[in-house]
């Protein structure tokens, strides 16, 4: 590394000037990177309802679908209407009253219950069909188009959901990263020795973010979900690398007044010094590669290469940025505004006995809260006027309400069945679906036989329901997507089905959201398992000791528990990916703050020092550090929580937030405190300590 560090600082012009030239194709590369705004699409192929989505494709043509009322529209307006949605590009089948009937039969001579299906009031509700998968660029072009035919109408479904929710991120996420570069510069500003150096951390530190979302066209597209938080995490959990570098050139000008020679040097001990640190927040973010629902793969990837660009970042590009403007930096350094801590740390060593037993009494409310916090898997639950949101920026939920009220429909599902399943055992699947609790009705060629003579269904309407191997059954829910009690109504529809036609699919939002949390459950045990002990073993590497990753685990597993119960307390709900991104995300990058500090305990232990004057020299040295990176990353993602309207986006930074407070006040009063409790365990279970002490 001493030659690479020389080599670095020789050609630190070609390297800024390589830097800056790479940011024109990574610019268009992120520019050109499709975002995926559909988080049902991250399902695993081989389920159920995702393999029925494709018979509905392949056979009937048709991905997603969508709902549309009407408002204070005549007869002849509607039909107009649906005239000008079968034109828009991608539409591939519209379903009204008018459409099944072709307007030869009169409202009046028909039954309520069939007729209030479609019209009610003033209000008509007409389903369409497009070629297009819910979130494709098309399908959504398509949503947009319909919107502009009318303003008497109201656009529901996941697709229109899925349009909003994109509206909402274009605008929002050139925020989040102005709100995390000021707070995260004042920050710093208030922690650090020089006034200007933030600034160089942040450019350098942007030039890596945008070589990181440039790179991602590589993958294809990314979900909506990364792209608004890569940059701020990215910010967050690499800030600490450039404090490290700049410390270290500083401690290095200190004996050496060669300013180049001193930069040299700096490199080379800072590589060694992240490497180890970043090790840790990489293992996080690798365990979510692990989730079979693969929104976890999509933020681990783009993570893992946002960590790994942002140590290259700072062991090449902020140091040619540094020298090149050092004469200038220096001219604005002044006086750490953090207060020293001595007296804290005598008072935390004093009374260790007491912290731990604080801790241990919190635990109980901790787990008592992680287990009983509330979760919810449907986003558009949270796109909603009640936010505080101009109805005109979220119109899913205007539509999403009126499609409730007027017509009772929570959610649709759609039910692909054998067409040669023979019509009685159709009639009495039929029947037994409507008894079940919350089923509004089912629609399809087979249930209207009862009230509409099949011969007044036109062929082409038919056509559209059946295949050669499958027909199709509309299946209209009183109950919201993703609640406990649709939830179960998927569970006793699937029993019904299953016992009149096992080959059957049942599929739609619901039922996928059903999909979600079963898989998502099962995804957060393993994940946090993975991510568990891949950070122990690599603590156990780097202490050479038994007993320390143990106690650094325990450490950061209980600020884990203690964020995500502090939610159930407080009556807030989170999206159901934010436990298991906080999890590996908190885990990884807060450890950090314990390794540092135990590094130095171990080192002072080892020069001979007891224990107590091993713990005061390592808190005194530490905790600067620890203030400046939680701080870093509080002030990354605080600014997110309280501007955006998206809820999984604010929920996701307040729990981020949040965690580094709790993480660094763990690490301040709680690790020193087990560390001084449990010396003698650890001077046995420790390598070089037992060899030593």
């Amino acid at each position: 590394m001493k030659n690479i560090g020389e080599k670095i600082v020789k050609y630190r012009v070609m390297i800024t000037l390589i830097s800056l030239i790479l940011l024109i194709p990574s610019a268009i590369g992120f520019f050109n990177t499709r975002i995926n705004y559909d988080m049902l699409s991250y399902l695993p192929k081989d389920i159920a309802t995702i393999q029925g989505q494709d018979i509905l494709m392949d056979e009937f043509g048709k991905g997603a679908f969508t709902c549309v009322v009407t408002e204070n529209m005549d007869s002849n307006e509607v039909q107009e209407l649906v005239k000008k949605i079968e034109g828009v590009e991608h539409v591939e089948k519209v379903l009204s009253y008018d459409s099944i009937t072709k307007g030869d039969i009169p409202v009046q001579i028909l039954p309520k219950d069939v007729t209030e299906k479609f019209i009610n009031d003033q209000s008509e509700m007409i389903v369409v069909f497009l070629n297009t998968s819910t979130s494709a660029e098309e399908t959504l072009d398509a949503i947009s188009n319909i919107r502009k035919l009318d303003d008497r109408m109201y656009v529901s479904g996941a697709s229109a959901m899925v349009n909003d929710l994109k509206n909402l991120c274009e605008k929002e996420v050139p925020i989040y990263v102005i709100l995390a570069v000021v707070l995260s510069l004042i920050a710093m500003i208030l922690t650090l020795d020089n006034w200007i150096i933030p600034i160089v951390f942040m450019i350098s530190i942007g030039v890596s973010i945008v070589f990181n979302m440039g790179t991602n066209l590589l993958l294809g597209q990314i979900s909506f979900i990364t792209m608004c938080l890569a940059a701020v995490l990215q910010l967050a959990v690499t800030l600490d690398y450039s404090i490290f570098l700049w410390h270290s050139y500083e401690e290095q000008k200190e004996t050496n007044p060669d300013n180049l020679d001193a930069m040299a040097k700096a490199i080379n001990k800072t590589f060694i010094s992240i490497v180890g640190s970043s090790t840790t927040t990489i293992a996080g973010f690798i365990a979510l590669c692990f989730m079979t629902y693969t929104l976890g793969m999509d933020l681990g990837i783009v993570m893992t290469k946002g960590v790994i660009l942002g140590v290259i970042g700072c062991c090449t590009i902020l140091p040619s940025y540094i020298l090149l403007m050092d004469s200038f930096i220096q001219k604005f350094n002044h006086k750490c505004l953090l207060p020293p801590f001595n007296n804290m740390v005598q008072r935390i060593i004093k009374h260790y006995k007491p912290i731990i037993a604080i801790f241990i009494l919190l635990t109980i409310p901790a787990v008592i809260g992680r287990q009983n916090v509330n979760v919810y898997y449907d986003l558009s639950s949270k796109l909603s006027v009640d936010a505080g949101l101009d109805p005109k920026d979220v119109p899913y939920s205007v539509a999403n309400n009126k499609l409730s009220e007027q017509f009772g429909v929570g959610n649709m599902s759609i039910l692909i069945y054998d067409a040669k399943l023979d019509e009685e055992n159709v009639q009495t699947m039929i029947h037994d679906m409507e008894k079940v609790d919350g089923i509004d009705y089912v629609l399809g060629e087979d249930s209207l036989d009862m009230s509409i003579p099949k011969s007044w269904i036109p062929k082409e309407i038919r056509s559209e329901l059946e295949s050669d191997q499958h027909k199709i059954l509309i299946i209209n829910s009183e109950y919201k997507n993703g609640s406990d009690i649709c939830n179960a109504q998927i569970d006793q529809l699937n029993k019904v089905i299953e016992a009149h036609d096992p080959s059957a699919y049942l599929i739609g939002e619901a039922c996928m959201s059903h999909d979600l949390i079963k898989i998502t459950d099962v995804d957060f045990q393993i994940v946090n398992t993975i991510s568990i002990v891949a950070i122990f073993i690599i603590i156990l590497l780097v202490t050479k000791s038994i007993s320390l990753p143990i106690i650094l685990v325990c450490v950061i597993e209980f600020a884990i528990f203690l964020n995500l119960g502090t939610s159930y307390y407080l009556k807030s709900t989170m999206a159901f990916i934010a436990p298991i991104c906080i999890s590996t995300i908190q885990l990884g990058a807060c450890v950090d703050y314990g390794i540092l500090m135990t590094n130095r305990y171990k080192q002072e232990r080892l020069n001979g020092n007891k224990k107590e004057k091993a713990i005061e020299i390592a808190m005194n040295t530490s905790i600067p550090s620890i203030i400046v990176s939680a701080l870093g990353l509080f002030a990354a993602t605080i600014g997110v929580t309280i501007y955006s309207n998206i809820d999984i986006i604010s929920g996701i930074c307040t729990l981020m937030a949040r965690g580094a407070i709790i993480s660094m006040a763990s690490v301040i009063l709680l690790l020193p405190s087990l560390l001084l409790m449990f010396d003698s365990l650890i001077t046995k279970t420790t390598l070089d300590m037992r060899k030593k002490l």
